[in-house]
């Protein structure tokens, strides 16, 4: 394949160099690249960095199980582990095969739905990715800051400073991925393990005062027999409070997503990277196990030592049900190392949602031509992102609560969407894995639709950051339209013959419309453009002809090749424009030939404004004066700049 014709970039100072390493190159850059110079981990690295969301859920998860369900705390936490090992689980493995360069359930739906529908669809789950991540970021910082100011070695001095607080976090955290991803996984990994070791102590002291205190057990049961009456009412009403634990299904998608940090096997391939996939795997199902359990344990063991009125707001277990039992039962020291170690998990549970949105916005944006090519760097990412959490810290106080709903709804959507796509793939693959896909995808719009219901401030932000992406990228794409989008051209062996019979003599292509393919079409358009531009007979003459293959696609490698049609050598190419395919077809010709080539055109009929309509939106339009502005912008000097001629 040969190379698009390249602009020489603009000279650059050391700053910029560095801050948009990875932006100039052809395919994905920044930490989605491949390659040993972008730092493939372990997969039980990567699973630390995503982890740090995941496990960081400890840190409150069992104060509002029992806040939300009361006795029944380790009944509901039980379905929340069903649907982790039975759901997610099995959804996510599928997810990892199908999208094993990060591209996630975002990716199959891009594929199921075609040309603009499939980018619209995929701009609005982007929308939910950023509400997701986002909030992520912001959410664990605040909760981080309250673990903070609650500890009672806290200096008077941070006292009542949540919001600035909680902004010293996420600018450290942004610090951090400027520095590089390395860096970041390497502090995911120690503050994983040392949060789980300390959680695996204040759980295994907690089970110890529950076997050694039977009565707890007794008085529990029977307390749950009296409220509730039976094991079905139980059930109902465990499934009815269920949505509100949500937050203790977050992990997969950035699991997925953070792929490309995978190291696989040495026989990977770009096509087939099945190392990667199975490492991915066995980091989805260590993750999933291993929450599990934390979940279920610690929920049994704070509902039956801490007293209910405690998980109220205002108590002392509300929202930090474990640090409450590892300053209760191992002491004010143990429990102030808890506290650390959950403050720092939770500021740090960011790193795993700016893994992902700097993972995830090049794969899409940029190659909707919805972006500026800065957006395939990651630091700019960084730095954008990292100053939209600043301003949602600000505009909610740092408030967690009042962050919640958004943060729950994202992942939520996330999740119905790999379900979705899951089963809709299955189905057209004949799998008998489709129904219960099907079936998994409705359990989550269920709890999706509750919590809509109960928070609807979620969807009301998510709506925001939608409604942002879309205006922002269909205003780049027409920004950015009459760019030279053409990544390399392909030629066959026969449009190769033509162009070597014509040798160094001048290169005169007549554009030709596809729909005209009878041999008489060609004679009278040849006919036509002799004579207007006093082409000599003997000169030879080659048609060129430009089929739109996906308009919706911004960038795409140029296919030609050469037919002969009742003696008219014709040169037939596919792309994404016919403006731009012509000017980078143009091009090629001149930098292989050392030939200047030239292109003749009619003019087309109609109002400029709908052609314009029309080239955004299908490709096409008014093609001659696109061309000769998509050559003018591409090449800077006028001399070696194609000849784009139109007759009348």
């Amino acid at each position: 394949m040969d190379p698009a014709p390249d602009v020489p970039p603009p000279a650059r100072g050391r700053f910029l160099r560095w801050l948009l390493e990875g932006a100039d190159t052809r395919g994905l850059a920044g930490p989605h690249a491949r390659g040993p110079a972008h730092g493939e981990q372990s997969w039980y690295r990567v699973m630390c960095l995503t982890g740090v969301d995941y496990f960081s859920t400890l840190g409150y998860q069992p104060g509002i199980a029992a806040l939300a369900a009361g006795l029944l705390s380790p009944v509901a936490t039980l379905v929340l582990v069903a649907l982790t090992l039975l759901g997610a689980l099995p959804v996510y493995w599928h997810v990892a095969r199908r999208s094993p360069h990060g591209e996630g359930s975002i990716a199959m739906m891009e594929h199921l739905l075609p040309w603009w529908q499939g980018k619209l669809f995929v701009l609005a789950l982007l929308g939910f990715v950023a509400t997701d991540f986002t909030v992520t970021i912001t959410l664990s910082a605040a909760d981080a800051t309250a673990h903070l100011l609650e500890n009672p070695f806290c200096p008077p001095a941070l006292k009542g400073r949540q919001v600035a607080a909680t902004l010293v976090l996420v600018g450290l955290l942004g610090a951090v991925f400027l520095k590089g991803f390395k860096e970041a996984v390497g502090v995911a990994v120690v503050l994983v393990a040392a949060y789980l070791a300390l959680n695996a102590a204040v759980v295994g002291v907690g089970l110890y005062e529950v076997a050694t205190r039977p009565q707890v057990v007794a008085d529990w049961r029977q307390n749950l027999w009296a409220a509730h009456g039976s094991p079905w009412a139980m059930v109902a009403v465990a499934l009815l409070v269920f949505p509100k634990l949500a937050l203790g299904l977050s992990g997969f998608e950035t699991g997925v997503a953070v792929m490309p940090l995978v190291a696989g096997d040495a026989a990977d391939t770009e096509a087939d990277p099945a190392g990667r996939v199975r490492n991915t795997r066995k980091l989805l199902v260590t993750a999933a196990v291993t929450m599990s359990v934390f979940l279920v344990a610690s929920s049994w063991v704070t509902t039956l030592l801490i007293p209910a009125d405690e998980f109220q707001p205002g108590g002392k277990a509300n929202g930090r049900a474990l640090a409450y039992l590892a300053h209760g039962l191992l002491g004010e020291w143990f429990g102030t190392a808890y506290d650390l170690s959950t403050i720092l998990i939770l500021w740090f549970a960011g790193a795993s949602a700016m893994a992902g949105l700097v993972n995830v916005v090049p794969r899409y944006l940029p190659r909707y031509g919805m972006a500026p090519e800065w957006t395939r760097a990651a630091r700019p990412l960084v730095l954008v992102f990292t100053a939209i959490s600043a301003v949602i810290t600000v505009v909610f106080r740092a408030d967690v609560d009042a962050q919640a709903g958004a943060y729950a709804t994202g992942v939520l959507v996330l999740m119905t969407s790999g379900a979705a796509a899951s089963a809709i793939s299955s189905r057209r693959d004949g799998s008998r894995r489709a129904a219960g896909f099907g079936l998994v995808a409705l359990v989550f719009l269920y709890t999706l639709g509750a919590n809509v219901v109960e928070r609807p401030d979620g969807i009301k932000i998510a709506g925001l950051f939608i409604a942002g992406i879309v205006l922002m990228s269909l205003a780049s794409r027409v920004w950015r339209t009459l760019e030279l989008r053409v990544t390399g051209v392909e030629l066959d062996a026969a449009a190769k013959a033509f162009l070597a019979d014509i040798g160094s003599r001048p290169i005169h292509l007549l554009a030709h419309d596809p729909t005209l393919p009878r041999p008489e079409d060609y004679a009278a358009n040849e006919a036509d453009q002799r004579a207007d531009f006093h082409i000599p007979a003997g000169e030879p003459v080659l048609f060129l002809e430009v089929r739109v293959r996906d308009a919706s696609e911004f960038t795409d490698v140029l296919h030609v090749r050469g037919v002969q049609v009742g003696g008219h050598r014709v040169l037939r190419a596919e792309g994404t424009a016919v403006p731009n395919a012509i000017a980078a077809f143009l091009f090629h010709l001149r930098d292989a030939t050392g030939v200047r080539p030239a292109v003749y055109f009619d003019w087309g009929e109609g109002n400029p404004l709908l052609h314009l309509l029309r080239y955004v939106l299908s490709g096409h339009g008014d093609v001659p004066p696109l061309t000769r502005e998509v050559i003018r912008r591409a090449e800077p000097d006028p001399a070696r700049r194609p000849a784009v001629y139109v007759g009348v």
